[in-house]
């Protein structure tokens, strides 16, 4: 198997794992979902087999506590999002919502592969795409699996400013996905052709 595709299974799996393993995490400890099932497959059944009711609102897994970090600026505490980024299209309809969001997935994960299958995996200049590209494909496959399981996705991390601002709460999928966009936007100006470059393409044409 070439370099750039182990390189592509080995950080997107990572993300993917790591992404649902913080987010069991934090259903076992700061929520009461998982209370009265003491197996950990009773919990895999909790978090993945039993899809919330349809029109429901408000928090499906009760909160029973947030971790302090740091008091004046970071916190862990149980979130759920059933949008996109922000919270966007949140008040779609359920089935308007989810339909687009499947839509939306499938093609970035079709995109991103195709994308990252034309990189020739040896130019030094490809290495910020060749570590970008897995992050943001780990971490749109990490929230699609929340889509599909339970059709909102579980955030935790959440930045504030003494309690007067605030940034939306996030995972570990939105952050592999935004240091992998940032990897992305390097890449474009690494690999951005200069003047001489280009003519020197146009004269090599026939």
């Amino acid at each position: 198997m070439p370099r750039k595709y182990l390189i592509l299974l080995t950080v997107a799996l990572g993300v993917i794992v790591l992404d649902q393993w913080t987010k069991y995490l934090v259903v076992r400890e700061l929520t009461t979902r998982f209370d009265d099932r003491p197996t950990f497959g009773e919990r895999l059944a909790a978090m993945y087999g039993e899809p919330p009711a349809p029109g429901f609102t408000g928090l499906h897994y009760r909160p029973k506590r947030h971790i302090e970090v740091s008091p004046n600026f970071f916190r862990l505490r149980y979130a759920e999002n059933p949008g996109a980024a922000w919270g966007l299209f949140a008040n779609l309809p359920p089935t308007a919502r989810g339909l687009l969001f499947h839509v939306v997935s499938i093609a970035a994960v079709v995109l991103i592969t195709w994308y990252f299958s034309r990189l020739s995996g040896t130019d030094p200049k490809e290495r910020w795409a060749l570590w970008g590209l897995p992050l943001v494909l780990g971490g749109a496959i990490g929230n699609y699996i929340d889509r599909i399981a339970r059709a909102f996705v579980i955030d935790f991390l959440e930045a504030h400013w003494y309690d007067k601002a605030a940034w939306p709460s996030f995972n570990v999928a939105d952050s592999a996905i935004v240091v992998g966009v940032g990897l992305l936007m390097v890449d474009a100006f690494v690999r951005k052709e200069t003047p001489k470059e280009q003519e020197k393409s146009a004269e090599a044409r026939p």
